[in-house]
């Protein structure tokens, strides 16, 4: 991650259980841990708020599929009126910064009191001014900004830029629908290949395009797939009329399994190991992992693991967990406990001095269960 811009600092107040929550996340890794409730999901969900915000200016759909403003400001807008939010970017000699804050507006709606940027190189004294972007409006003006528009003319735009680019390209993942109508196990447009999406829908587009442009690639998520499931052979995809769907041989019989007949953990684990073994290319610059274990078999959860170590080289990776067997495969500094206390998520880290003498004989996981990191399991 050396060099690569990654997200330094996030403060949230006011949006679902987030009254008040400080975020640091590590420039590779990052895990969220805590029981039902805690607010692991609305630390996600802000994430996916904001590539709503950024990608398309679709703020305003994206508060409209989530059941409307109110619901989005904690305890409601007349605990909360507001929202408020800060994002630090770190470059590889400098801080990007930008705020904003959202406020109640009728009928249901969200509004901008205040959006700013400001610019911080290493080794100046003093913090450095904000630029406000205005107010009164219901679209982000940074992309804008960004573009060199709102700021002033003498103003660089490449800080703006440089927060645009990378928080309109955060994504998040989450592959738990695989029921009966679920987008896996439809045929898909072959050509939609250039990302997976984030309930992999199109997972067998992207697949058919690695096996014909990075076979390596491909090949690479097989082996994979067969340490988890050794009755898998290899994916049978064909184009017809345009269309591309999810099938795949075993080494058992010679019947050919489409996704309807694929179980669910088979599915989720197919998605990841896609997603996770993908060209640089193909990768957003920040993953976000919503529960990734889901019906996985311990086994497959430790591979996982394997795999957001190898991503995180390369890409900052955010994921939120309740799986011990996943904490287990990461270090103390990269652990975040969510807790709720009075409706309010708490979010903080141990200290591994704290809990040397316990980590000389227990695994990370084994100190989640038994309670002394706090969020319960």
């Amino acid at each position: 991650m050396a060099g690569r811009p990654h997200i330094e600092r996030v403060r949230i107040r006011g949006f679902r259980s987030l009254a008040d929550v400080e975020f640091r996340p590590q420039a590779g890794a990052s895990v969220l841990i805590g029981a039902n409730g805690s607010g692991k999901s609305n630390v996600v969900k802000f994430f996916d708020m904001l590539s709503w915000m950024l990608k398309s200016r679709k703020l305003a759909e994206f508060i409209g599929r989530e059941g409307g403003a109110d619901d989005q400001l904690h305890g409601g807008n007349q605990t909360t009126p507001r929202m408020e939010a800060e994002i630090a970017i770190r470059t590889e000699a400098a801080r990007d910064d930008y705020r904003f804050s959202l406020a109640y507006a009728h009928p249901d709606a969200l509004v901008f009191t205040d959006e700013a940027v400001r610019h911080s190189r290493d080794g100046h004294e003093g913090e450095p001014d904000w630029y406000h972007l205005g107010s009164g409006h219901r679209e982000a003006h940074l992309v804008e900004a960004a573009q060199g528009g709102v700021l002033p003319q003498y103003l660089d735009p490449q800080p703006a830029r440089t927060v645009t680019d990378l928080l309109r390209n955060c994504a998040t993942y989450q592959f738990h629908n695989t029921g009966a109508i679920s987008n896996l196990k439809k045929s898909w447009d072959a050509e939609d290949h250039a990302r997976l999406r984030s309930d992999a829908g199109n997972l067998a587009a992207v697949l058919y395009r690695l096996e014909r442009e990075q076979l390596g690639r491909y090949e690479l998520i097989l082996r994979h797939i067969r340490r988890v499931l050794p009755g898998f052979d290899r994916f049978q995809i064909e184009e017809q009329h345009r269309k591309v769907a999810l099938r795949w041989d075993s080494r058992h019989s010679d019947k050919t399994y489409g996704a309807h007949l694929t179980s669910d953990g088979s599915l989720r684990f197919f998605a990841l190991a896609t997603l996770l073994n993908l060209p640089a290319e193909m990768l957003p610059d920040v993953l976000l992992l919503d529960e990734p274990e889901l019906g996985l078999h311990p086994k497959a959860i430790a591979l996982i693991g394997d795999m957001i170590d190898a991503v995180a080289e390369e890409r900052q990776v955010i994921v939120a967990t309740q799986s011990p067997h996943l904490v287990d495969h990461f270090e103390l500094n990269q652990v975040f406990v969510l807790e709720l206390d009075d409706g309010r998520t708490e979010l903080h880290q141990r200290d591994s001095e704290d809990l040397q003498r316990w980590l000389d004989d227990f695994s990370v996981g084994e100190l989640w269960q038994k309670n002394l990191l706090g969020g319960r399991p």
